[in-house]
């Protein structure tokens, strides 16, 4: 998995898998699913990221595994 923030979009993009994107789907606003050629979701984008969390350090991610 790969996660890139665009500070100049204010976006968030988290890369599940390198299959090729067919197709993509707002499901709430700003919030977009990238979905394969087998209906699985393979990316997901956060718009607004800074309206959403205001107080978020984006430089700085971490990822914890339960």
């Amino acid at each position: 998995m790969k996660v890139h923030f665009d500070e100049e979009a204010d976006a968030v993009y988290l890369r599940l898998d390198e299959s090729e994107i067919i197709e993509s789907e707002e499901v709430q606003p700003g919030i977009v699913l990238d979905f394969n050629q087998d209906d699985q979701v393979v990316g997901v984008e956060i718009l607004r990221v800074r309206e959403r969390v205001p107080s978020a350090n984006l430089k700085q991610i971490q990822f914890e595994v339960a």
